[in-house]
């Protein structure tokens, strides 16, 4: 029987020393993943910063630094060409959450880019088509096509030549040099013959079919970005941004959600969403809590019952006393936790970031040893097309792209559904989850249980033991501590104070209690047993109900191919018969068990294992789990301990959430062979001359197709997803 109250000590609790919470800061100016993998690398780089990560979905950058101040970053990604501001250690308005503005400045900049660069490349390639066709003017033709595309270097070239130039400068490459090194190449080369009269092809409208195409394919990634990463932002849209306080002479005023305080009453009409979490101090109404839990169905809330800010209040009048300010309601907790797990890179990533590390500068050497090869056979002219057709199809911005797209889209599911994943590297753990774990009590059961037999030994009374029991249980959190103290109030017996709290996880709960040593404590027997100052003074027994959903989420886990385990510290008898309910196996049924024993079955664990537990009794082996998983209604030391927290109380939600992650975890490795089969079979073909004359602008044409095939993927899971859940 776990405790947790005032009185209980830090140390009850086997934890490890926490780290200062991570910096983040919100980057402008990255163009495409090449960036934020670049900024990424070069913040690892610092000897004060522990591990840094970069998320081009999000523009969020994530620090853990104990040397470094936030200045000190702030300057190290300035160095690298950006600008960045510090995030709050929360989220406190709509404004603070990505994509607004960021991911919608950058697509209009890159829609511009596009729109100008198409309308411009566009007529003069029909142009040149037709002239060649019919050899209209052809002296006066390569004058024209030199002017149009000077006109489209000078608008569409600046975004990728001065990303190119910084990172120049600071003696390193991105993706943006291989694409101003492909157009620059192909429209000086042109002038050059151009103005010497040479007897070679001209390639200005390759030079500008690749720079209107690469906006065209940057645009609609920014798109994607803000469609994939608004979740925080949808969020934070679920509070009102005015609600009605009560004034001190009892009328109410429309004021800023954001500013009310805690204590202060609020009038929520029907049809409204509630602006702040609270209690009910007057009415009754049935309220809509599904996009903040994922429960669908309507929860009768009245006096005295908790609200949760951004729920639908639908058929009454209700007034509720704030208990936390307006600006950090559960809606902002949810937000930031969302928005920091979007911008968290996954561990499959690291092998796309070590193959980008190293991949501008190998293209760079391919480039130049392609026409350094072709021009010691002899033909210059097929070196340099080739040359420039390399640096323009090997741009891997696709590889870059192809996980925190995913991610993204993933994580953000996983939120409308209720489900709060910390972490990229914990949706990756659930897609990969072999096996997963229960706790019985609170976590299959409905966590309360009703005392069935209570026996007292000679010289006691049922009555002076259950009020004596009570007095220390009421200070306890565990599900039969309510049983004890709800059997005594059945009884109308009197809660007396109790001092000297303790609890020991596991094990028991002991206090002083009208000049009585009570301690209760596990029985394998019974079930419980109670001492007064040290002599046995009764047994007890109780059952628990399994919650209605429990047996179809053991059936739909199953049907996964997830190895069912069920870990308790309740006795054998008890947890054998909750397991045949269900359906685990006996052997997967372990009982009696310590929270150091649970603690031990998961260190012992050699597959990717999930703990789903609620108690205090599970924090340890919660956060030795891989992957562990609770509800909000656990307790705040289990909440803490997870990877992943259900904010409804639907037990169903876990296969959902397994679904959703290895959806995810297909997409991202579908993605990763895409990029990686597209670079590895393209740049042979550019470097040995396979694509023609014209190999320059159809490189451009399958680079920006291999972006939006990643992007593509990424959003044709969120349409999956979607549906999936309607």
């Amino acid at each position: 029987m776990s405790s947790q109250s005032p009185e209980t000590a830090a140390s009850d609790v086997p934890t490890e020393p926490k780290s200062a919470a991570p910096l983040r800061f919100r980057v402008t100016g990255m163009t495409c993943a090449g960036c934020a993998a670049g900024l990424q690398r070069r913040l690892n780089a610092d000897d004060r910063i522990h591990s840094a990560a970069v998320s081009i979905s999000t523009n969020i950058a994530t620090i853990d630094s104990t040397a470094a101040a936030a200045t000190d970053i702030i300057a190290i990604i300035q160095q690298h060409g950006f600008t960045a501001a510090q995030i709050s250690a929360q989220l406190t308005g709509e404004a603070d959450a990505l994509p607004p503005q960021q991911h919608v400045t950058a697509a209009q900049l890159w829609k511009r880019r596009a729109a100008l660069g198409m309308g411009l490349w566009i007529p003069l390639e029909l142009l040149h088509w037709y002239a060649t066709a019919t050899a209209w003017h052809a002296e006066v033709l390569p004058w024209m096509m030199f002017l149009g595309v000077s006109a489209i270097m000078v608008v569409a070239a600046p975004g990728f030549l001065s990303s190119a130039l910084r990172a120049a400068l600071r003696g390193t490459s991105n993706m943006d040099t291989l694409i101003s090194l492909g157009a620059l190449t192909a429209y000086l080369t042109s002038a050059v013959t151009l103005f010497l009269g040479l007897d070679w092809p001209l390639y200005f409208t390759e030079a500008a079919g690749l720079l209107a195409i690469v906006s065209t394919g940057h645009w609609l990634e920014a798109r994607a970005g803000q469609s994939a990463g608004s979740a925080s932002a949808e969020l934070l849209k679920l509070q009102p941004q005015l609600c009605e306080v009560q004034q001190p002479d009892g009328s109410f005023t429309f004021l800023p959600a954001n500013s009310v305080e805690a204590g202060q009453l609020l009038r929520i009409r029907p049809g409204t969403r509630i602006p702040a979490d609270g209690i009910v101090v007057s009415g009754s109404s049935d309220v809509d809590e599904s996009l903040i839990t994922g429960e669908s169905d309507l929860q009768t809330r009245q006096i005295d019952d908790a609200l949760i800010a951004g729920s639908m209040n639908t058929t009454g009048q209700l007034i509720l006393r704030a208990t936390s300010p307006g600006n950090r309601t559960t809606v902002h907790e949810l937000a930031d936790l969302v928005e920091q797990a979007q911008s968290s890179p996954a561990p499959i990533q690291r092998l796309a970031d070590q193959v980008s590390a190293v991949f501008v500068p190998a293209v760079l050497l391919i480039a130049m040893l392609t026409c350094a090869a072709w021009a010691l056979l002899g033909d210059l002219r097929t070196g340099i097309i080739s040359a420039v057709t390399v640096l323009i199809i090997s741009c891997p911005c696709a590889l870059g792209l192809a996980t925190p797209m995913a991610v993204s889209v993933g994580i953000g599911a996983a939120s409308r559904r209720g489900m709060l994943i910390r972490s990229a590297a914990a949706l990756e753990a659930i897609g990969r989850a072999q096996r997963i774990i229960f706790d019985k009590t609170g976590t299959l059961t409905q966590g309360r249980p009703a005392i069935d037999e209570f026996d007292t030994e000679s010289g006691f009374t049922a009555a002076s033991v259950l009020q004596l029991a009570a007095a220390v249980e009421q200070y306890s959190e565990h599900p039969v501590a309510r049983a004890v103290v709800a059997a005594a109030e059945d009884r109308n017996l009197t809660l007396i104070e109790a001092t000297d709290f303790s609890a020991q996880p596991g094990f028991g709960v002991q206090g002083t209690a009208a000049g009585h040593r009570i301690r209760i404590f596990r029985d394998p027997e019974r079930g419980a047993a109670i001492q007064i100052d040290g002599q046995r003074a009764a047994s007890f027994s109780f059952s628990d109900q399994l919650r209605p959903d429990a047996t179809e989420t053991v059936q739909e886990l199953q049907r996964l191919q997830l190895t069912v385990e069920l870990l308790s510290g309740d006795r054998h008898e008890s947890a054998m018969h909750t397991a045949q309910l269900l359906g685990i196996p006996q052997q997967h049924v372990f009982a009696e068990m310590t929270p150091h024993q649970k603690l031990l079955h998961l260190q012992n664990s050699e597959d990717m294992t999930i703990m789903v537990g609620d108690g205090l009794n599970d924090t340890a082996a919660l956060a030795e789990s891989q992957l562990g998983i609770t509800m909000t209604s656990a307790t705040d030391a289990a909440r803490a301990a997870s990877a992943v927290v259900l904010t409804g109380d639907r037990l169903s939600a876990v296969p959902e959430l397994v679904h959703l992650a290895r959806r995810t975890l297909l997409v991202i490795q579908q993605n990763l062979f895409l990029a990686f089969f597209y670079n590895i079979t393209a740049i042979p073909l550019a470097a040995c001359g396979l694509l023609g004359d014209h190999g320059p602008l159809w490189a451009a044409a399958a680079m920006g197709l291999s972006d939006l095939t990643v992007v593509g993927n990424a959003l044709r899971l969120r349409r999956q997803l979607a549906r999936s859940n309607g």
